[in-house]
C-alpha cells in the first residue's frame, strides 16, 4: 500500500508492520553470527564505524539546516515544556535519557576483546588508552551535536529518533542514505557486542563437555578462492537460537528508546564503573579510606544512583508503551 507520509510532511500519517523488517534483520544476524572469532570481525567493525559517522553527520547537517530555516532555536534550556508532557512524565523521560546516554558508553564489555587483537609494541595498554580517549571524545562530540541541534530544530516536538522518527522529510534521498547507514551499523554493532558472549558460552561448553564431538568438532567446507570454512554444529545451533530469541524479544518489545535506556542502565554501573574501579583499586593497591579510595567510591555510588534512576525511567516508559502497542501485531 502506498504511503504519502513524507509527501504530506506528517499530516497524513500511516502505520506499518515492522515485524517483517525485524525478521529480515534476524536472518541477517544469523548469517553473520557464524563468523567464528572476534578478531575476524575487524572489517565489519570498520564498516559499522563508517556508517555511524555517515548517519551522525547527516543528522547534524539536517539539524543545522532546520535551525537556519526556522531562524531561531526551538525549545528551551530546561527541556520539554510542562503541558506538552506532565511533570511526572518529564521526570521519567529525564531518567530514561540517562539510560540512553549510559548505553552509548557501554563499550567496556568489548574492551578486553579488542585489546587481545592489538599488536605490540607499543604496549596494548598504551594503545587502548589512546584509542579509548580519542573514541570517547569523538563519540561525545557527535552525539552532543546530534542531540543539541535536533532539539534546537524541533523543540518540544523532537522525535525519539532524529532520522527514523520522521523529524525530517526532505531531502528523501539523503534520509534514505542515513537510514541505510543506520541499518548497516546496527548489523555490525550486534555482532561486535554479541561475540564476547558467544565466545564465553562456547568456551564454557568445551570445558564442561571436552569429549563431545557436537561441541568440539569442525566440519571443513571448501570455499572457492579462499580458505575453507570450519563449520561447528554447536556454534551453528547455539548462535542461531540466541539470534532467534533476541529477534522474538524485539518483536514483543518494539520500543527502541525505552529498551536501549533499560539496557544502558543495567550495564552501565556494574560493567563500566564498579568492576573497573575495583580492579583499579586492587591493581594500584590503594589503601582503604584514603582520599583516592573515597573519591573512587563516591564516583561509583553516584553512578549507581544514576543507574537506578535510569532503569526506573526506562521501565516506566516500557509500561506506558505496552498499553498502546500489541506485540506481534500484524494488522497494519
Amino acid at each position: 500500500m502506498h504511503c504519502s507520509f513524507h509527501k504530506s510532511e506528517g499530516k497524513n500519517p500511516c502505520r506499518m508492520n515492522a515485524n517483517p523488517y525485524m525478521i529480515a534483520f534476524g536472518i541477517t544476524e544469523i548469517i553473520f553470527s557464524q563468523i567464528p572469532d572476534f578478531d575476524q570481525l575487524w572489517w565489519l567493525s570498520i564498516v559499522a564505524a563508517v556508517m555511524s559517522f555517515t548517519y551522525s553527520s547527516i543528522g547534524i547537517g539536517l539539524g543545522i539546516a532546520k535551525v537556519a530555516d526556522n531562524g531561531k532555536f526551538m525549545g528551551g534550556l530546561t527541556g520539554i515544556s510542562i503541558g506538552t508532557v506532565t511533570q511526572t512524565q518529564k521526570i521519567w523521560r529525564s531518567f530514561q535519557a540517562l539510560g540512553e546516554i549510559a548505553f552509548a558508553y557501554s563499550y567496556s564489555v568489548i574492551l578486553i576483546e579488542i585489546q587481545d587483537t592489538v599488536r605490540s609494541p607499543p604496549s596494548e595498554a598504551k594503545t587502548m588508552k589512546k584509542a579509548t580517549l580519542i573514541s570517547v571524545a569523538v563519540t561525545t562530540l557527535f552525539y552532543m551535536l546530534c542531540g543539541c541541534f535536533g532539539y534546537a530544530a524541533f523543540g518540544d516536538m523532537s522525535p525519539g529518533n532524529l532520522l527514523t522518527g520522521f523529524g525530517f522529510y526532505n531531502p528523501y534521498w539523503l534520509l534514505d542514505i542515513a537510514n541505510v547507514a543506520i541499518v548497516i551499523h546496527l548489523v555490525g554493532a550486534y555482532q561486535v557486542y554479541c561475540q564476547p558472549l558467544f565466545a564465553f558460552i562456547e568456551k564454557a561448553a568445551a570445558q564442561r563437555f571436552p569429549d563431545s564431538e557436537f561441541i568440539s568438532r569442525g566440519i571443513k567446507i571448501p570455499i572457492p578462492g579462499s580458505r575453507s570454512y570450519s563449520l561447528n554444529l554447536f556454534r551453528l545451533v547455539w548462535r542461531t537460537c540466541f539470534v532467534i530469541l533476541t529477534t522474538v524479544i524485539s518483536m514483543l518489545l518494539p520500543f527502541f528508546n525505552d529498551v536501549v535506556g533499560l539496557l544502558g542502565a543495567l550495564g552501565f554501573w556494574p560493567l563500566t564503573v564498579y568492576f573497573p574501579v575495583e580492579m583499579y583499586i586492587a591493581q594500584k593497591k590503594i589503601p582503604k579510606w584514603s582520599t583516592r579510595w573515597l573519591c573512587l567510591q563516591i564516583l561509583s555510588a553516584a553512578c549507581l544512583i544514576i543507574t537506578i534512576a535510569a532503569a526506573a525511567g526506562s521501565i516506566a516508559g516500557v509500561v506506558v508503551d505496552l498499553k498502546s502497542v500489541k506485540p506481534f501485531n500484524t494488522s497494519y
